[in-house]
């Protein structure tokens, strides 16, 4: 199965309906993918007691992408920027462009900031509050660039998104069609929007911050979540988001960036 699917034997380009169709491409990715999605199935079976054992823990398959996480370096940011920009120039949509700035300010996922909604931002305490991400309800801190650029945005008072659709209730879709154009235009061949979102973390970490703080900052899962929230105006959170969104806004503006020097010890 596993052999067949990276080999492409699973590839489907087929129509469903009006504008609608299902295109499914295979690869070694989507074949470790399946196998790990059926060890879990076989891992949930034994716990149940439906089967004594999960054939997936021994198949000679590779089941991790191996892949060392990619992120830029701030001047790899600066070309970002510059691609971003020349391309809303150009007449590129505004709402895949201001989407694209938002990935790299906030580390958000995809369709997190895409899908934002005005009523799950705090301006007054400089927060989001995401009714539906990976971790299910998340509480983040957003750094004052992010909470610059979403206030600049005009609200669309039908809409409760901040990135309403072209057509019909839901959010802004087509940051696929531009992303390709920016990463061309940047040289930066392979990087997606999920390599912002290491950027942020990578960054963050680079700038002294702790792992705890860096995942606070990302959204990573914490019992304290909700005291963040409460607090946030003067939480530690709070302040590395706008250190860091600081430096990645500046260097997407195309800013000269400041050397980091490490302080010594007294």
């Amino acid at each position: 199965m596993v052999s067949d699917i990276a080999a492409g034997k699973t590839n489907k380009n087929e129509k469903t309906g009006f504008r609608t169709r299902i295109i499914v491409r295979g690869g070694d990715g989507a074949a470790r993918k399946v196998v790990r999605d059926l060890s879990a199935v076989f891992t949930f079976a034994q716990r149940q007691e439906l089967r004594p054992d999960n054939p997936c823990a021994h198949a000679a398959v590779n089941k991790v992408d191996n892949k060392r996480k990619r992120y830029l370096t701030l001047e790899e940011v600066q070309r970002l920027g510059a691609a971003l920009r020349e391309l809303e120039e150009e007449g590129a949509n505004a709402k895949a462009i201001n989407i694209a700035r938002l990935w790299a300010l906030t580390g958000f996922r995809r369709n997190e900031a895409a899908g934002l909604k005005r009523a799950e931002v705090d301006f007054r305490r400089g927060g989001v509050r995401l009714i539906d991400s990976k971790e299910g309800e998340s509480i983040r801190p957003l750094g004052a660039p992010a909470l610059a650029l979403l206030r600049s945005l005009k609200q669309d008072k039908k809409s409760p998104y901040f990135f309403p659709a072209e057509r019909g209730d839901g959010f802004y879709v087509g940051t696929k069609r531009i992303w390709p154009k920016v990463i061309k235009r940047a040289r930066l061949a392979g990087v997606t929007p999920h390599t912002l979102r290491h950027t942020l973390g990578s960054t963050a970490v680079s700038f002294g911050e702790s792992l705890k703080m860096a995942g606070a900052i990302l959204g990573h899962s914490t019992a304290a979540a909700t005291e963040v929230y409460a607090h946030l105006q003067h939480d530690p959170s709070k302040i590395a988001a706008d250190r860091v969104s600081g430096a990645i806004s500046a260097a997407l503006d195309g800013n000269h960036i400041a050397e980091i020097v490490p302080l010594r010890r007294a």
